[in-house]
């Protein structure tokens, strides 16, 4: 019986006007480390330093990516939900996509 609710209540809830603005603000911080780790790893003797850099986006944005999807379960947003897997598969395409064409053996 709770999970058809649960269910309604993602089907029939609405999205407040604010939240374009929490989405823009939750990009700083990934901003701001991903810059950290940039200057971490390009300061590093680390090789190949291609593959740190995409393995760390790609964790970066499936990490935001995870925070949306558990804030639009807690908010009742299905959209939020759906576009945050749809996010993560996009990243993890793209990750593939780097690894297999920049490293080929």
């Amino acid at each position: 019986m709770e999970s058809t609710s649960k269910l309604k209540k993602l089907l029939t809830t609405s999205r407040h006007q604010s939240e374009i603005e929490d989405w823009m603000f939750s990009l700083v911080p990934i901003g701001v480390a991903f810059t950290f780790y940039i200057i971490f790893v390009m300061s590093s003797h680390i090789e190949p330093k291609g593959i740190f850099l995409a393995y760390g986006a790609a964790a970066g944005f499936i990490g935001l990516e995870s925070y949306w999807i558990t804030r639009g379960w807690r908010r009742n947003h299905v959209t939020t939900i759906i576009l945050g897997l749809i996010g993560i598969a996009i990243t993890l395409s793209l990750l593939f996509l780097y690894v297999s064409f920049a490293y080929r053996a």
